[in-house]
C-alpha cells in the first residue's frame, strides 16, 4: 500500500482510509481472518462473535462486510448496532461470546475506519496473539465453512443498559446524587453519546451535552486534545459546571475540563482516577509513554507502577499479570478491571464524578494537588531507513541515561523523560517528552528531533 493510502496493521487492530486502503473486501477478508483464528485457537468450530460498530458514515458498510467475512468462516455473530468500544467489550462477556469486532478507528477523522478485534475477556489480543491474526489475513490464511456449518446473525441492542448494569454497583451513586453535580459533555456525535446521558441521568447529574447524537459527522476534528474542545471549555464556564468531559468517537478514551474552563487534558484522566482509587499495596499498569504524574501519586499511597509498551492489549496484559488495581494509558483512556478489559470513558466519567461528590472539593483544587508537569507530545513523517536507525541512534547518543526499549526508545533522567517510538494507528513516529516546565519538554523533543536529524 503506497504512502497516500496506508493500511495499518498492528496490535491496535486495522486502520486504512475508506475507499482506498480500507474497502468492503479487505474488512471481510480480516474478519475471516480473525474468524479463523478464533477457530483454531479456541478449537471451537463455531465461535460466537459480538459485533459493533462506531458512528462513522462508513460504519454500515463496513459492519455488513464484518458480519459477512465472520459468517463465511462458520461464527455465530450477534451485531449490537452503535455502541462504545467498552460497551462491545463487554457485551461479549454478556453473551458468554468467544470474542468480539468492532468497526472503528477511534480519534482519527472521518476519512478513516478500522476494525479492532476483542478476545471472550473482552481485550484486544496481545502482540503475539494480533500478529497470528495479521499473518492470516496478509497469507490469506482463511478457513471458509461449508453450507452446512453457516450460522445465523441476530441482534442485541441493550448494551447501554448492560453498560451501565457493570459500572454502577462498583460506583457511590448516592453520594453522587447528594452533590447535585452539573456536568458538560461533548459526544463529538460519536458511539458514546447514549451511554453518556444514561449515566449521568442515573448518576442524578445535570447534564449539558453537546453533539449527543451518533451521526458521525464530527463537529471538529475528534481527537480528544486541547485545540479541539474550545468549545467545551467556554460551555463548562458558561453553565457553571462543576466539570466538562470529552469522549472520542468510540468512546474508550476522556478529556476533562475543570469548573474555571481550563482543559485539563487526558493525562490527568488516570492521575486523578488513580489518585481517587489507589491504597497502599496497590499496583497500576501505565504504558512508557504516559505521565510520571502517576508514580508520584502511587509512591504518595504506597503503591507501585508497573511500564509496559504503548498499546491497550499490553497494558491489559499488564493489568493480568499483575493483579493491577488499575490501569490506563496518557491518552485519557481508563481501564479498571471490576468493569472491563479495555478503556472506557464512562468509567473515567463515574470515578471523577465520585471523587468530586466525595472529597468536597472543585477539580481545580483537586488538579492543584496532584504533581505539575509538563507534557509535549509531537510526531513526525518518516521513512523505513530511518525508523530503522532511531534506536541505534538514540542508544548511542543517551548512552549515560537509562533506556528502556520494550516499545521504541524511552530515556528517563531524575527530572524528565523522552520517548520515540513508530505509532500502532498512523504512518509516524511519535516524540512524547516530560519535565518540570513546558520549554524543558519542548526543548528535549527538539533535541531528539536533532539528533535524528528531522526538520
Amino acid at each position: 500500500m503506497n504512502g497516500e493510502a496506508p493500511l495499518m496493521l498492528s496490535v491496535s487492530g486495522m486502520r486504512g482510509l475508506v475507499g482506498l486502503s480500507l474497502t468492503p473486501p479487505i474488512v471481510a477478508n480480516y474478519a475471516s481472518a480473525f474468524g479463523s483464528w478464533l477457530i483454531q485457537s479456541t478449537g471451537i468450530k463455531t465461535p460466537h462473535v459480538v459485533l459493533g460498530r462506531d458512528s462513522r458514515p462508513s460504519g454500515q458498510m463496513f459492519e455488513m462486510a464484518a458480519a459477512a467475512g465472520l459468517t463465511a468462516v462458520g461464527c455465530r455473530v450477534t451485531r449490537v448496532g452503535v455502541l462504545s468500544t467498552p460497551g462491545i467489550a463487554i457485551m461479549i462477556g454478556h453473551h458468554n461470546a468467544q470474542g468480539g469486532m468492532v468497526v472503528t478507528a477511534s480519534h482519527n477523522p472521518v476519512i478513516w475506519n478500522g476494525i479492532k478485534a476483542l478476545r471472550h475477556d473482552g481485550a484486544a489480543p496481545p502482540t503475539d496473539q494480533a500478529q497470528q491474526i495479521i499473518e492470516r489475513f496478509k497469507n490469506n490464511d482463511l478457513a471458509y465453512a461449508e453450507v452446512k456449518s453457516l450460522q445465523p446473525c441476530d441482534e442485541d441492542l441493550t448494551g447501554t443498559k448492560v453498560h451501565l448494569d457493570r459500572i454502577l454497583p462498583h460506583i457511590d451513586v448516592n453520594a453522587i446524587r447528594a452533590a447535585k453535580l452539573k456536568a458538560v459533555v461533548d459526544s463529538v456525535n460519536g458511539a458514546g453519546g447514549d451511554e453518556a446521558r444514561a449515566l449521568l441521568e442515573n448518576l442524578g447529574v445535570e447534564l449539558i451535552h453537546m453533539y449527543p447524537e451518533s451521526t458521525g459527522l464530527f463537529p471538529h476534528t475528534p481527537e480528544p486534545t486541547r485545540e479541539n474542545l474550545t468549545e467545551l471549555c467556554k460551555k463548562v464556564t458558561q453553565h457553571q459546571a462543576a466539570i466538562g468531559f470529552a469522549q472520542d468517537p468510540d468512546a474508550d478514551r476522556l478529556a476533562v475540563v475543570d469548573e474555571l474552563g481550563n482543559y485539563i487534558g487526558e493525562e490527568y484522566t488516570l492521575a486523578l482516577s488513580a489518585m481517587h482509587l489507589l491504597t497502599s499495596g496497590d499496583k497500576i499498569v501505565a504504558n512508557l509513554s504516559t505521565s510520571r504524574m502517576v508514580d508520584d501519586i502511587a509512591a504518595n499511597v504506597g503503591a507501585s507502577v508497573i511500564r509496559t509498551a504503548v498499546g491497550e492489549a499490553n497494558v491489559v496484559a499488564g493489568m493480568k499479570q499483575s493483579g493491577a488495581t488499575l490501569g490506563g494509558e496518557g491518552n485519557g483512556g481508563i481501564i479498571w478491571p471490576k468493569v472491563c478489559g479495555v478503556r472506557d470513558s464512562l468509567v473515567g466519567m463515574a470515578l471523577l464524578l465520585e471523587m468530586l461528590a466525595k472529597r468536597g472539593k472543585p477539580l481545580s483544587a483537586l488538579v492543584a494537588m496532584t504533581p505539575a508537569y509538563a507534557i509535549v507530545k509531537d510526531k513526525a513523517d518518516v521513512s523505513q531507513e530511518l525508523l530503522d536507525q532511531i534506536g541505534p541512534t538514540l542508544k548511542e547518543k543517551y548512552a549515560q541515561q537509562k533506556v528502556d526499549t520494550q516499545d521504541g526508545v524511552r530515556i528517563d533522567w531524575p527530572d524528565r523523560w523522552v520517548h520515540v517510538r513508530p505509532s500502532n494507528t498512523e504512518p509516524i513516529i511519535r516524540i512524547i517528552a516530560e519535565a518540570a516546565r513546558e520549554d524543558e519538554s519542548r526543548a528535549l523533543v527538539n533535541e531528539v528531533r536533532d539528533a535524528l536529524g528531522l526538520a
